[in-house]
Protein backbone atom coordinates (compact mmCIF):
# COMPACT_ATOMS: atom_id res chain seq x y z
CA UNK A 1 0.00 0.00 0.00
CA UNK A 2 1.46 3.63 -0.95
CA UNK A 3 1.65 6.05 1.76
CA UNK A 4 0.12 9.49 0.86
CA UNK A 5 2.82 11.79 1.69
CA UNK A 6 0.28 14.70 1.83
CA UNK A 7 -1.03 13.09 5.42
CA UNK A 8 2.34 13.16 6.86
CA UNK A 9 3.41 16.18 8.67
CA UNK A 10 6.31 14.94 9.86
CA UNK A 11 7.77 14.46 5.97
CA UNK A 12 7.53 18.56 5.39
CA UNK A 13 11.11 19.72 5.15
CA UNK A 14 12.41 22.90 4.27
CA UNK A 15 14.51 23.57 1.25
CA UNK A 16 16.12 27.26 0.68
CA UNK A 17 16.81 27.11 -3.09
CA UNK A 18 18.07 30.39 -4.39
CA UNK A 19 18.43 31.27 -8.38
CA UNK A 20 21.69 33.17 -9.07
CA UNK A 21 22.84 34.46 -12.58
CA UNK A 22 23.49 37.15 -14.99
CA UNK A 23 20.36 40.24 -15.49
CA UNK A 24 17.82 38.93 -18.04
CA UNK A 25 18.41 35.27 -18.07
CA UNK A 26 15.07 34.24 -16.73
CA UNK A 27 15.53 33.78 -13.33
CA UNK A 28 12.26 35.71 -12.05
CA UNK A 29 10.63 33.91 -15.05
CA UNK A 30 11.43 30.14 -14.11
CA UNK A 31 10.17 30.89 -11.04
CA UNK A 32 6.98 32.20 -11.65
CA UNK A 33 6.53 29.50 -14.48
CA UNK A 34 7.25 27.07 -11.48
CA UNK A 35 4.71 28.73 -8.45
CA UNK A 36 2.29 29.81 -10.87
CA UNK A 37 2.85 28.26 -14.08
CA UNK A 38 2.76 31.14 -15.74
CA UNK A 39 5.13 33.15 -18.05
CA UNK A 40 5.84 36.49 -17.35
CA UNK A 41 6.20 38.90 -20.86
CA UNK A 42 7.73 41.66 -20.02
CA UNK A 43 11.07 41.95 -18.31
CA UNK A 44 11.35 43.92 -15.11
CA UNK A 45 14.48 44.02 -12.87
CA UNK A 46 14.42 42.05 -9.98
CA UNK A 47 15.99 43.06 -6.71
CA UNK A 48 14.94 40.26 -4.20
CA UNK A 49 12.20 38.10 -4.35
CA UNK A 50 10.44 35.42 -2.00
CA UNK A 51 8.60 32.61 -2.80
CA UNK A 52 7.35 29.16 -1.32
CA UNK A 53 5.91 26.32 -3.03
CA UNK A 54 4.95 22.90 -1.37
CA UNK A 55 5.50 19.87 -3.33
CA UNK A 56 6.19 16.13 -3.39
CA UNK A 57 9.73 15.01 -4.71
CA UNK A 58 10.06 11.71 -4.82
CA UNK A 59 7.31 10.09 -2.71
CA UNK A 60 8.54 12.75 -0.12
CA UNK A 61 7.14 16.27 0.77
CA UNK A 62 9.37 19.29 0.22
CA UNK A 63 8.66 22.87 1.08
CA UNK A 64 10.86 25.19 -0.90
CA UNK A 65 11.70 28.52 0.06
CA UNK A 66 12.82 30.44 -3.35
CA UNK A 67 15.02 33.43 -3.21
CA UNK A 68 14.83 34.96 -6.74
CA UNK A 69 17.88 37.27 -6.80
CA UNK A 70 19.33 40.46 -9.06
CA UNK A 71 21.33 39.89 -11.52
CA UNK A 72 22.50 43.38 -12.25
CA UNK A 73 26.19 44.31 -11.43
CA UNK A 74 24.26 47.31 -8.90
CA UNK A 75 23.26 44.17 -7.06
CA UNK A 76 26.19 42.55 -7.13
CA UNK A 77 27.18 43.49 -3.30
CA UNK A 78 23.96 41.35 -1.90
CA UNK A 79 24.72 38.19 -3.51
CA UNK A 80 27.23 36.89 -0.81
CA UNK A 81 24.27 37.11 1.84
CA UNK A 82 22.12 35.13 -1.11
CA UNK A 83 24.36 32.88 -1.01
CA UNK A 84 25.10 32.20 3.29
CA UNK A 85 21.31 31.80 3.50
CA UNK A 86 20.46 29.36 1.05
CA UNK A 87 21.55 25.57 0.90
CA UNK A 88 21.02 25.19 -3.17
CA UNK A 89 21.65 26.79 -6.07
CA UNK A 90 20.19 27.17 -9.98
CA UNK A 91 22.86 29.13 -11.80
CA UNK A 92 20.82 30.15 -14.74
CA UNK A 93 22.01 31.38 -18.38
CA UNK A 94 20.33 31.89 -21.25
CA UNK A 95 21.53 29.97 -24.27
CA UNK A 96 21.02 33.08 -26.78
CA UNK A 97 24.17 34.80 -24.70
CA UNK A 98 27.86 33.67 -24.52
CA UNK A 99 28.36 36.75 -21.83
CA UNK A 100 25.90 35.09 -19.50
CA UNK A 101 27.16 31.95 -19.92
CA UNK A 102 31.14 33.32 -18.89
CA UNK A 103 30.06 34.42 -15.90
CA UNK A 104 29.16 30.62 -14.22
CA UNK A 105 32.19 29.74 -13.54
CA UNK A 106 33.48 32.86 -11.56
CA UNK A 107 30.00 32.35 -10.15
CA UNK A 108 30.52 29.10 -8.90
CA UNK A 109 33.89 29.62 -7.25
CA UNK A 110 32.33 32.69 -5.59
CA UNK A 111 29.98 30.53 -4.36
CA UNK A 112 32.28 28.10 -2.84
CA UNK A 113 34.34 31.08 -1.57
CA UNK A 114 31.78 32.83 0.26
CA UNK A 115 30.16 29.21 1.42
CA UNK A 116 33.71 27.96 2.87
CA UNK A 117 32.82 24.77 1.13
CA UNK A 118 34.61 22.58 -1.86
CA UNK A 119 31.24 21.64 -3.05
CA UNK A 120 27.49 22.31 -2.93
CA UNK A 121 23.99 21.87 -4.18
CA UNK A 122 23.66 23.30 -7.72
CA UNK A 123 22.32 22.66 -10.91
CA UNK A 124 23.41 24.30 -14.08
CA UNK A 125 20.39 25.62 -15.93
CA UNK A 126 20.86 26.64 -19.93
CA UNK A 127 17.47 28.95 -20.17
CA UNK A 128 15.37 30.25 -23.30
CA UNK A 129 16.16 27.15 -25.34
CA UNK A 130 13.10 27.72 -27.09
CA UNK A 131 15.33 30.54 -28.91
CA UNK A 132 17.41 27.96 -30.59
CA UNK A 133 17.71 29.73 -33.63
CA UNK A 134 19.66 32.67 -31.57
CA UNK A 135 21.73 29.95 -29.70
CA UNK A 136 25.26 31.66 -28.33
CA UNK A 137 26.36 28.54 -26.31
CA UNK A 138 25.75 24.79 -27.34
CA UNK A 139 24.70 22.10 -24.83
CA UNK A 140 27.95 20.58 -25.43
CA UNK A 141 29.59 23.44 -23.78
CA UNK A 142 27.15 24.00 -20.82
CA UNK A 143 27.95 19.75 -20.29
CA UNK A 144 31.31 20.22 -20.05
CA UNK A 145 30.83 23.67 -17.83
CA UNK A 146 28.62 21.41 -15.47
CA UNK A 147 31.50 18.24 -15.94
CA UNK A 148 34.18 21.02 -14.15
CA UNK A 149 31.38 22.16 -11.50
CA UNK A 150 30.58 18.33 -10.58
CA UNK A 151 26.76 19.17 -11.11
CA UNK A 152 23.70 18.03 -13.28
CA UNK A 153 23.10 19.94 -16.45
CA UNK A 154 19.37 20.84 -17.63
CA UNK A 155 17.97 23.36 -20.66
CA UNK A 156 15.07 24.81 -19.85
CA UNK A 157 12.36 27.09 -21.30
CA UNK A 158 10.38 29.10 -19.12
CA UNK A 159 8.41 30.09 -22.18
CA UNK A 160 7.09 27.11 -23.21
CA UNK A 161 7.59 25.18 -20.14
CA UNK A 162 10.49 22.76 -20.94
CA UNK A 163 11.91 21.39 -17.88
CA UNK A 164 11.59 23.54 -15.26
CA UNK A 165 9.67 21.85 -12.72
CA UNK A 166 12.72 18.96 -13.17
CA UNK A 167 15.11 21.61 -12.30
CA UNK A 168 13.81 22.53 -9.03
CA UNK A 169 12.78 18.79 -8.08
CA UNK A 170 16.56 17.76 -9.46
CA UNK A 171 18.18 20.41 -7.36
CA UNK A 172 15.96 18.92 -4.11
CA UNK A 173 17.46 15.81 -5.02
CA UNK A 174 21.15 17.29 -4.74
CA UNK A 175 19.81 18.62 -1.21
CA UNK A 176 19.14 15.68 0.08
CA UNK A 177 22.10 13.98 -1.26
CA UNK A 178 24.15 16.07 -0.09
CA UNK A 179 22.97 16.24 3.16
CA UNK A 180 22.81 12.59 3.21
CA UNK A 181 26.65 12.35 2.67
CA UNK A 182 27.56 15.05 5.35
CA UNK A 183 25.21 12.99 7.98
CA UNK A 184 27.92 10.35 7.09
CA UNK A 185 30.77 11.92 7.20
CA UNK A 186 29.24 12.98 10.92
CA UNK A 187 28.73 9.23 11.45
CA UNK A 188 32.52 8.17 10.38
CA UNK A 189 34.04 11.13 12.48
CA UNK A 190 32.11 9.82 15.64
CA UNK A 191 33.05 6.60 14.68
CA UNK A 192 36.68 7.50 14.43
CA UNK A 193 36.96 9.52 17.64
CA UNK A 194 35.59 6.45 19.13
CA UNK A 195 38.31 3.66 18.28
CA UNK A 196 40.67 2.91 20.46
CA UNK A 197 43.65 1.99 18.48
CA UNK A 198 45.13 3.03 15.06
CA UNK A 199 44.97 -0.37 13.38
CA UNK A 200 41.37 -0.32 14.15
CA UNK A 201 40.59 3.45 12.40
CA UNK A 202 42.94 2.16 9.08
CA UNK A 203 40.39 -0.96 9.02
CA UNK A 204 37.55 1.45 9.00
CA UNK A 205 38.78 4.07 6.84
CA UNK A 206 38.24 2.06 3.84
CA UNK A 207 34.44 1.74 4.35
CA UNK A 208 34.15 5.56 4.59
CA UNK A 209 36.47 5.86 0.83
CA UNK A 210 33.67 3.34 -0.53
CA UNK A 211 30.83 4.69 0.72
CA UNK A 212 31.94 8.93 -0.28
CA UNK A 213 32.98 7.18 -4.06
CA UNK A 214 29.37 5.85 -4.16
CA UNK A 215 27.31 8.81 -2.62
CA UNK A 216 28.99 12.01 -3.50
CA UNK A 217 27.60 14.10 -6.55
CA UNK A 218 29.14 17.24 -6.35
CA UNK A 219 32.83 16.54 -4.72
CA UNK A 220 34.36 18.76 -7.86
CA UNK A 221 36.60 21.53 -6.65
CA UNK A 222 36.78 24.54 -9.38
CA UNK A 223 40.06 26.25 -9.41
Amino acid sequence: MTTNPWTEASNLREYKVCLLGDGGVGKSSLTVRFIQNHFLEDYDPTIEDWYRKQCVVDDEIALLDILDTAGQEDYIAMRGQYMRSSEGFLLVYSITSRQSFEQIIPLYQELLRVKGVVSCPVILVGNKCDLDHGRQVTAREARSCAERMGCMFIETSAKTHVRVDDAFYELVREIRAHNQMGSRTRQFSAAMAGLQTPNRAAEFAPVYERAHSAHCLSGCVVT
